[in-house]
């Protein structure tokens, strides 16, 4: 459960797992990049003729210029035979035209071709990533999200994910096409005119230097800003999910000073990455401004003079000149346009990352992989010397043992706090007891496969959650390939069948997010009617009928008490009355056994459990003094409060 505190400025959760990962983007385009590297290879091939169609106008148009507008040269194409060109003045013109405009057109097939093949990669990197993700999460146990908020879980599976997506495509896109039109254009550049080509490249050395300054500086800039991006989405989820609190406490001004700080801290993080982002851009374009300024200057005096100014030799055609300038004016955007790939870059690290330290948390419930599934024959439950806390410092309980024997019901009982949810969440494995063993007809609970465990047991919790979807669906939910008969089977048995019928579309009716548009009472009987539906070994109902009325719940009562026929069955209820006829009643307080055996017998020990009767009951007044001065110690621990 999310804090109330404000989480602005608090350190990311993520941070140890994040520092252990090492060359994430390797580990990316590694791991996730290989299956699909047909689809980068056309990439990377369509870029390298793209590019290269792209720089043949200009190459042709200096030709043209020496050789057919000044005919100071005689007209030849680079890598074609002499043999194969025409003599005729206008004939080699209209050649020039006709192969201009098949390097459009082709070059054009070859962009959507590069496009497609880039794209392709990036969608199915980030689906594997983000699949992945959230399959590694939800296998996590119940510890990892306590500890977690859920907004920053989907920071990481939605922003980052698909801060992935926008490098592999724009990114790695960029990087391919802005390589080969330097490598192309240098390597031209070069074989015109070396002397000019040494003028026109001296911005690169000094560009990688200030690049090198800005990659050093920016890094860790946006590890901070995807961290603060997580505390936000967990401010407004949870302020979302808790809306009606918010509404009915009248507390809106004060969560919006909350979100205010959330959005502030991402605000001023983001504001430092950005203000080192808008110098470096600026900067990089002045450096290949002075490479375009200086170019212009010695090839133009070259040209006037008609020989090389200062220390260059040789002469320089106006057509090698436009050629020159041509090129340098294209290399001034690849080259300010390389800073944004950077950038692009160190944000989808930040977020390779946090994905991959997410994905390499390791789970505390350890089973082999090997392990065999739960084999259920009686139904014998057994707790012997069980001891758990939520951390280190809060025992929840305290050497419990107890047995039920198959076909039996356990009731739990006590206080708020007592550690009565707890002890269930051990048996469905949700948490692992610190010492102590839980074993099913002699089977270690923590040596079977944890999906069978969890196939054999119906739970059926205090809050009864609802995914967004109709009544059927929810009531299916783990049973997918029920029948509309079953389901309303069920339906019937937890004596929801009614009330569904009369919502506007009965069991296609959609429940809203979390099922906000039933009451307490439907949500928990449709809970109930899962349970029923998915007819399991065991059966473990916490606080099932708390949200019903009186007269529902004896209805509910009723179908339960067919169901938990033969079927070993925990129960948790503040109501005794609904556990009364259990066979065996287990009383804890502060995480201990203090009473057990059945209702009669506990009444005549005249202990806890007796005055807990009593006073639902009306027969006595108020619990003893030693009780509240126990409850108040309990609270004065904030021990969990669900129990």
């Amino acid at each position: 459960m999310s804090s109330i505190e404000p989480t602005a400025g608090d350190d990311d959760p993520f941070e140890e797992q994040r520092e252990r990962v090492d060359n994430p983007m390797q580990r990316l385009v590694g791991e996730y990049g290989r299956p699909y590297w047909l689809s980068v290879a056309l990439g990377i091939v369509a870029s390298l003729a793209a590019r290269l169609l792209d720089l043949l106008p200009v190459v042709l148009l200096g030709i043209a210029i020496d050789s057919l507008f000044q005919n100071i040269e005689p007209f030849s194409l680079p890598l074609v035979p002499e043999s194969w060109l025409p003599a005729e003045p206008r004939s080699q013109f209209m050649l020039v035209i006709g192969l201009i405009t098949a390097a459009f057109v082709t070059g054009a097939a070859f962009h959507w071709l590069r496009n497609y093949g880039f794209n392709a990669f990036a969608q199915d990197i980030q689906h594997d990533v983000r699949t992945d993700t959230y399959d590694t999460m939800q296998q996590l146990d119940m510890g990892f999200f306590a500890d977690k908020q859920t907004g920053e879980l989907m920071s990481i599976l939605s922003n980052d994910v698909n801060q992935l997506e926008r490098f592999l495509n724009d990114g790695l896109n960029s990087a391919f096409r802005l390589a080969v039109m330097v490598a192309a254009i240098a390597a031209y550049l070069v074989y015109l005119n070396p002397q000019l080509a040494v003028v026109a490249l001296s911005p690169v050395p000094l560009i990688a230097v200030f690049t090198y300054i800005f990659v050093t500086t920016i890094q860790p800039k946006y590890a901070d800003v995807r961290s603060s991006v997580g505390d936000v989405n967990s401010r407004l989820e949870n302020n979302l999910g808790g809306i009606q609190v918010i509404k009915s406490s009248n507390t809106e001004e004060f969560e919006s000073g909350r979100v205010e700080d959330a959005s502030r801290e991402y605000y001023e993080t983001n504001w430092g990455a950005i203000t080192i982002r808008i110098r470096f851009f600026p900067g990089l374009q002045l450096i290949s401004g002075a490479g375009f300024i200086l170019t212009f200057l010695v090839g133009g005096l070259w040209v006037f003079s008609g020989s090389g100014p200062g220390p260059f030799t040789g002469t320089l055609s106006t057509g090698d000149f436009v050629v020159f300038i041509l090129f340098t004016q294209q290399l001034v955007w690849p080259m300010a346009q390389f800073g944004q790939i950077i950038n692009m870059y160190q944000r989808a690290e930040a977020s390779a990352a946090r994905i991959f330290g997410l994905m390499d948390e390791t789970d505390a419930l350890e089973t082999d992989a090997d392990s065999d599934d739960l084999v259920v024959t009686d139904g014998d439950v057994d707790y012997e010397g069980v001891s758990f806390g939520y951390d280190d410092e809060n025992q929840v309980l305290d050497d419990i043992s107890f047995s039920v024997d198959g076909g039996d019901t356990l009731a739990l009982v006590g206080p708020t706090g007592a550690g009565k949810s707890t002890v269930l969440k051990l048996l469905l494995r949700l948490y692992d007891p610190d010492s102590g063993t839980i074993r099913i007809d002699g089977q270690e609970i923590t040596a079977v496969d944890r999906r069978s465990l969890r196939q054999s047991i119906g739970y059926v919790g205090q809050e009864s959650y609802l995914f967004y979807g109709s009544v059927r669906d929810n009531i299916a939910y783990g049973s997918f390939d029920a029948t509309d008969e079953e389901i309303r089977a069920a339906a019937e048995a937890a004596e929801a069948h009614e009330f569904i019928q009369n919502l506007p579309d009965g069991y296609d009716t959609m429940v809203g997010e979390r099922g906000v548009k039933l009451s307490g009472g439907q949500r928990q009987r449709i809970a109930i009617a899962r349970a029923v539906l998915e007819d399991p070994d065991i059966l473990v109902l916490d606080e099932a009928t708390s949200d019903v009325d009186t007269e529902t719940e004896m209805l509910i009562q009723r179908s339960l008490d067919d169901l938990t026929t033969d079927r070993t069955t925990f129960a948790i209820a503040h109501r005794l009355s609904t556990i009364k006829d259990a066979e065996q009643i287990v009383v804890l307080e502060d995480g201990r056994i203090v009473e057990r055996g059945s209702h009669a017998d506990l009444l005549r020990a005249d202990g806890l459990y007796a005055h807990l009767w009593g006073v639902q009951a009306g027969e006595i007044d108020s619990l003893p003094e030693s009780f509240i001065e126990r409850a108040a110690q309990r609270q004065a621990r904030a021990e969990p409060a669900e129990d």
